[in-house]
């Protein structure tokens, strides 16, 4: 950098000696050669440093099947809550009892026994009834035959039997539905679906009438298989679609995310698109879900991550250089669609994976 005195003549300094004492300062010197140098450094990270495009979502976890999501657990029968098996928050397996549904009538199951005896007597008496009355049908025709008694006497017969044939068959549907009320009121105990845990008991005692229906619980089934359902904008749904990688972080799982550099993230777990809808959720996003990554360490479970957890997540797209990356911000620009032409082939229906972008991001966490 050239002094301020390389403009003046010896003339001028010597009629200005004191300007010609001043020198410029070594500081002022520093900081011109730092800032120069920092503005050079920027340039060169802008135009070459990689950055890998992402589209940003949340969502929570959840199951693919709809058994192992929280259901509730509901009456069966009409009656009052006799007895509570369990409490909040206890762990239960297939078929162990919750809660048992007492009828109003104490004696129900009393009087349909009695019930149920009375019409098997009935049908056992009609039943003799139609065998002495076939009975007296095989003698008429017989007698007919012989012309000793008259077809109208034959009719009468076959006529009874019908009659009779037709009361035992009703005394068989009233004992059916016999059956069906036993078999109901069989069904007082609630039990257990499956195995998992017993999330909330609703507010009823002894005194509370139930009918069929009723929620009496909710029941968080224990599952073993996961997906994230995320929600991102319309705007990057058209570059997102199934086996695309995507990095998670879990609500209360300690992490550090760069969304721009995946591999200097940690406490991020891997997955991969499983599907995208084709219409909008109620809030105007699009839902992706997303199941663990095959080649990737597995999710964190219970109870470190449960049902219901919020999850945060970043789609992988394509790699850009840090400049366009800020310029696309700057200016609220879409993400950069796939590049072609570099002799990658491209998997699926004409739907393919980025060239070198995300994918080999991706691979190197």
């Amino acid at each position: 950098m050239s002094s301020p005195e390389a403009a003046l003549t010896p003339a001028d300094l010597a009629r200005f000696p004191t300007y010609a004492r001043m020198r410029l300062p070594r500081i002022a010197r520093a900081i011109a050669v730092m800032m120069l140098a920092t503005l050079v450094a920027v340039s060169l990270f802008l135009l070459f440093v990689p950055w890998v495009q992402t589209a940003y979502g949340e969502g929570q976890v959840t199951t693919l099947s709809p058994a192992d999501r929280v259901q509730n657990i509901t009456a069966l029968v009409p009656g009052r809550v006799e007895r509570w098996y369990v409490e909040e928050g206890d762990l239960v397996e297939e078929g162990d009892p919750i809660a048992r549904i007492a009828d109003n009538d104490p004696m129900i199951l009393d009087r349909l026994e009695a019930e149920r005896a009375q019409v098997e007597a009935e049908i056992a008496a009609a039943e003799q009834a139609v065998r002495v009355a076939q009975l007296d049908v095989d003698r008429q025709r017989t007698l007919v035959g012989e012309g000793l008694a008259a077809r109208r006497d034959l009719e009468a017969a076959e006529i009874r039997v019908a009659d009779l044939e037709a009361r035992v068959a009703q005394g068989r549907a009233k004992l059916q539905g016999i059956d069906i009320r036993l078999n109901r009121q069989s069904l007082q105990v609630v039990t257990a679906p499956r195995a998992g845990r017993i999330q909330q008991i609703m507010a009823l005692d002894q005194a509370t009438m139930v009918s069929e229906g009723t929620v009496l619980a909710t029941f968080a089934p224990k599952t073993s298989a996961v997906v994230v359902e995320l929600f991102v904008d319309g705007v990057d749904v058209p570059l997102i679609y199934p086996g695309r990688r995507v990095r998670l972080e879990f609500e209360g799982w300690p992490a550090v995310q760069f969304s721009g550099w995946p591999s200097v993230a940690r406490g991020i777990f891997d997955g991969v698109v499983r599907s995208v809808d084709d219409a909008a959720s109620p809030n105007g996003l699009y839902r992706l879900l997303v199941e663990p990554a095959p080649d990737r360490p597995p999710w964190p479970g219970e109870p470190a991550v449960r049902l219901g957890a919020r999850v945060r997540g970043w789609v992988l797209m394509e790699e850009v250089r840090v400049g366009f990356e800020l310029w696309r911000q700057l200016n609220n620009f879409p993400l950069q669609g796939p590049r072609t032409g570099n002799g990658e082939a491209r998997a699926g229906a004409g739907i393919a994976s980025a060239a070198t972008g995300s994918e080999q991001a991706a691979d190197g966490i």
